[in-house]
C-alpha cells in the first residue's frame, strides 16, 4: 500500500481557462509544481484519487496557480474544488541532511534542553522566512509555536520522534 502525501490544497477556480487556486502545503513548490509533474487530487466526492499532470505554475498573492494538461476550461475543473492535492511516497526523494518532511516532524514529543517534556508537534506552519512548529502543550491550555531555527531547535531525531530545544524567553 502507497502512502500519501498533502502538497496543497484546491480553494478555487481562477480565471475561465482552467487554472485552480492552491494553499500550498510544502516547501517544495518549485519541484511539486514543475511543468510535467505527477499529482493526485483527492476529493471527498469523487471514489478515488485523480492522477494529474501539471501543465503551467505561476505565484499570485498568496497562492499557487496551477493548470493541468487536458483541462483546459473552469467547467471541467470545478468539480475539483475543496480537493486536496498530493504526492506519492515515491516522489517524495531524499532530503539533505537536516532537512525534514511535515509528515516526519508531526507526531514528535518536544523537551527542553533540561529534559522538560513540553508536548506533541500537531503541526507545521509556513508564514514566512522561517516554519513554526505548533506544539500541543502537555500541561493543556495554550499552544506553543516554535520557530523552526537554529537558535531554538537544537536536535531533530525523527527514527526517535524526539527533538529538543533551546526555551528562549518569552517562548512559553
Amino acid at each position: 500500500m502507497k502512502n500519501w502525501f498533502k502538497v496543497g490544497k484546491i480553494v478555487n477556480t481562477h480565471g475561465i481557462r482552467g487554472e485552480l487556486r492552491i494553499i500550498s502545503t510544502t516547501d517544495f513548490e518549485e519541484e511539486r509544481y514543475a511543468p510535467g509533474s505527477e499529482l493526485y487530487i483527492e476529493h471527498p466526492d469523487l471514489r478515488e484519487m485523480i492522477p494529474v499532470i501539471v501543465e503551467s505554475h505561476r505565484k499570485h498573492k498568496n497562492f499557487d496557480l496551477l493548470t493541468f494538461e487536458g483541462y483546459t476550461n473552469i467547467s471541467q475543473v470545478e468539480k475539483f474544488k475543496g480537493g486536496t492535492l498530493k504526492v506519492s511516497e515515491d516522489a517524495l526523494g531524499q532530503l539533505d541532511e537536516g532537512e525534514f518532511y511535515y509528515h516526519e516532524i508531526i507526531g514528535c514529543q518536544v523537551y527542553t534542553n533540561d529534559g522538560l517534556e513540553l508536548g506533541k508537534i500537531k503541526e507545521v506552519l509556513s508564514p514566512g522566512a522561517n516554519d513554526v512548529w505548533v506544539i500541543q502543550s502537555k500541561a493543556g491550555g495554550k499552544d506553543i509555536l516554535i520557530p523552526y531555527i537554529d537558535d531554538v531547535v537544537k536536535e531533530v531525531n525523527v527514527a526517535e520522534k524526539k527533538i529538543t530545544i533551546e526555551l528562549l524567553e518569552g517562548l512559553i
